[in-house]
């Protein structure tokens, strides 16, 4: 078998493999107002190489593609249709701390959902204050009570 083995590497032709993508799901927001968008936008993305599944949601504006793909290829093919397009980046408000606050409430994003961004509560001076005069660490403290 040695040999056989041996002679076979000289009787193939290897080619290099290149690395293979991971799974992926994209999420892409592009405004679409009838069905000929719908469809130009579906078509445009299922003809990419490693796309398994294309779903579209013309109510909420947004495109969904699962498959072994690059994100910003997928983008580049969407804005190629016409369409102005970008990444999905809405995330359910249930996800949110703080849903409420001016960074994360946007009035275009679709019902139930807030901006994607990491925001955290500005701490009002005055709550310091406040706990501060309480604190064991004040020796003044008892002045107040």
């Amino acid at each position: 078998m040695g040999a056989l083995d041996y002679l076979s590497n000289f009787c193939t032709v290897t080619s290099p493999r290149s690395k293979r993508k991971s799974m992926q799901t994209v999420e892409i927001k592009v405004k679409m107002d009838c069905d000929g968008c719908e469809r130009r936008v579906k078509n445009a993305v299922k003809n990419i190489k490693g796309v398994k599944t294309v779903e579209v949601n013309r109510k909420l504006s947004r495109v969904t593609v699962n498959g072994y793909v690059d994100p910003n290829k997928v983008l580049r093919r969407v804005n190629n249709t016409g369409k102005r397009a970008e990444f999905w980046p809405y995330i359910p408000h249930n996800l949110v701390q703080f849903p409420h606050l001016s960074q994360v409430y946007d009035k275009k994003a679709p019902s139930g959902y807030v901006k994607n961004v990491q925001a955290y509560p500005i701490q009002n001076a005055t709550e310091e204050t406040i706990t501060y005069l309480f604190s064991e660490d004040n020796p003044h403290a008892c002045s107040i009570m």
